[in-house]
């Protein structure tokens, strides 16, 4: 099972699009999620929910959704504002980092940044890097037939609370200061990483697609479609990268060569006491032990 969570319902339903048979699963508190099999990953089972905007939302709803579902891996997928000019209307980006660049203290002359960062985990990021090479991963595009593959990127994120559309804003000068890796800001992921970093023993991932460049054209963007475009790639991937992760998980339950692991050995035994005394370890027993095992005749 792969957990994938999103903030809008434009993300949502690009994501909803590649489940056509779900069924909503109601969980404590009220969540609704829709739990199916990705169009072509017959066999992989994904839940999907709808959170809303905001990293405090985010970090609640995703616990929430680790607690019911306890997942092999959870993703946070959606659209971004690009924060550099070589990024395209459509690509995606697979955080390696995520930075909360809110923290900091307040002081009379300056702002003294305290941020803090997560990192995407290993094993998520090893299966992500090789998929762009294959092929099959473009068959949930849009249109796919006849159009290029956006670019996969595999940098860093900024997470916080605010929607940037300006390259000069006092939020932006910030990010190039202090946090100058970052390709991509959004909004969610810092609570989402946080959560899955407290839960500790499930993999977690945020993917991207870049819809704007948050530089003041976010409006004419959006309104040429950038949105769902950027949406729908990042859930092409998102779907393509679960199915992986889902697959390599269930080879690592197997041994090598194919054999699953031996199954616990069943013991029968029949003693009888001849001369013991009740309270005393004095006697002689008698008696066979009998072993069985599952798939093999009995043997004395």
């Amino acid at each position: 099972m792969i957990v994938l969570l999103t903030a809008l319902n434009a993300e949502y339903s690009a994501i909803r699009d590649h489940l056509p048979a779900a069924e909503p699963r109601t969980c404590t508190g009220g969540t609704i999620f829709d739990v199916g099999e990705p169009t072509g990953h017959p066999g992989r089972s994904v839940a999907l929910g709808v959170l809303g905007a905001g990293a405090l939302t985010a970090a609640a709803l995703t616990e929430r959704a680790l607690t019911e579902f306890a997942p092999t891996a959870i993703f946070f997928v959606g659209v971004a504002g690009g924060l550099r000019d070589w990024l395209e209307i459509g690509d995606v980006v697979v955080a390696t980092k995520i930075h909360a660049y809110q923290g900091g203290r307040s002081e009379d002359n300056e702002f003294l940044v305290r941020p803090n960062a997560w990192q995407v985990s290993h094993e998520v990021e090893q299966v992500a890097r090789r998929l762009p090479r294959d092929p099959r991963w473009c068959a949930g595009l849009p249109g796919a037939a006849g159009r290029p593959a956006p670019a996969v990127h595999f940098e860093a994120v900024a997470a916080g609370d605010v929607v940037l559309n300006s390259r000069t804003s006092w939020i932006a000068e910030q990010l190039r200061r202090h946090h100058n890796d970052a390709v991509a800001i959004e909004m969610e992921s810092s609570g989402f990483a946080q959560a899955s970093h407290l839960h500790s023993r499930v993999s977690m991932a945020t993917i991207r697609g870049i819809s704007d460049r948050a530089d003041g054209t976010k409006s004419a963007t959006d309104s040429r479609g950038g949105q769902q475009l950027a949406a729908a790639n990042a859930a092409a991937f998102a779907i393509a990268l679960a199915a992986a992760v889902d697959e390599r998980g269930e080879a690592a339950g197997r041994t090598a060569g194919g054999r699953r692991p031996t199954p616990p050995v069943a013991s029968h035994n029949t003693n009888i006491n001849n001369g013991g005394q009740v309270g005393t370890q004095t006697g002689v027993n008698y008696g066979d032990i009998r072993t069985t095992w599952a798939g093999a005749p009995d043997s004395e």
